[in-house]
């Protein structure tokens, strides 16, 4: 065992099995080979730490698919548009190697900033059509960010599928898209939104609300759920969005990003003329410094504007 891994895996159960951790492109390449000259079929679940049940679900999707699951841990600094969110993410390497051991995860690959974005690095990987909208208009440069180090990831490891939470509803579509842009050799699969028993839906910034706050916050699920059962009653989509906005006035949320209605796909806003659907309900809100997202499908066969 390398001394990284030595102190990477410090202070775990002794009795477990313990966890390999690579942090090259070469060793990472490597053990996939390996897995690939035996028939193995090899699933990847991308993150950036700080890790809870919605990131463990989809790697246990991934034991389901195939033989062997790779997780990596990279905090992509070009995803984030301020410098403050970047400061103030929660990691917790110990506690993540812990559940990643316990899981039976096959390897993690937490390569050093300097293994992804070597000195002159220069390119960008940008879906502009899909990238305009939603958080992207409200992160710039965001998704330029995330379409470029999830490229790297997927190149980098060559799996036969990648997961990607819905929760996270539009970077799964710019993946996909982007996979299929450039013929990357990886199948995209969506892996469900998982909510604490309230229905707020799982997230590593939740840790970054104080209680009231937290107690607030599940007033997003509430008035997306509230709206998702009155547009597929029939009711009219505009006095639908009006009295979601009004719901989360009440909770005191501190502002509202975002709240449409959007075809899964294409991401492009509702239009009564044009939209054929399938459709999702998007909404992102403020509480105090945090920022918190939820999506939700509307199953109907048409919507009243």
């Amino acid at each position: 065992m390398s001394s990284d891994q030595q102190s990477d895996t410090a202070g775990l159960n002794q009795d477990a099995t313990v966890l390999p951790i690579v942090r090259t492109v070469a060793d990472l390449r490597a053990r996939v080979s390996t897995w690939r000259s035996r028939g193995e079929r090899v699933a990847l679940v991308p993150t950036m730490g700080a890790l809870h049940e919605g990131h463990l679900s989809l790697m246990r999707e991934g034991q389901t698919l195939c033989e062997r699951v790779v997780a990596t841990i990279f905090v992509n600094p070009k995803q984030f548009n301020r410098a403050e969110d970047l400061q103030s993410y929660p990691s917790d390497n110990e506690r993540d190697i812990a559940l990643l051991t316990e899981l039976g995860v096959d390897l993690l690959y937490m390569p050093e900033v300097e293994e992804i974005y070597p000195p002159g690095f220069q390119t960008v990987v940008s879906l502009p059509a899909l990238s305009a909208c939603l958080c992207g208009a409200h992160r710039p440069g965001h998704f330029d960010g995330v379409s470029t180090v999830v490229s790297k990831l997927l190149l980098q490891s060559l799996p036969d599928i990648a997961i990607f939470g819905e929760k996270d509803f539009q970077q799964l579509q710019i993946i996909r898209r982007m996979v299929r842009d450039l013929n990357i050799p990886v199948s995209i699969q969506g892996g469900a939104t998982v909510r604490e028993a309230d229905g707020l839906a799982l997230s590593s910034r939740n840790r970054l609300l104080n209680p009231e706050e937290r107690a607030r916050a599940v007033s997003l699920y509430r008035a997306l759920s509230s709206a998702v059962e009155a547009i597929e009653a029939g009711e009219p989509l505009s006095s639908v969005l009006e009295r979601a906005r009004e719901e989360l006035s009440k909770a005191h949320v501190t502002s509202i990003d975002y709240l449409e209605v959007r075809e899964e796909q294409s991401l492009e806003l509702f239009d009564a003329e044009q939209s054929k659907g399938p459709w999702r309900i998007f909404a992102a809100v403020w509480l105090g410094s945090t920022r918190i997202i939820d999506n939700l499908p509307v199953r109907v066969p048409s919507i009243r504007d």
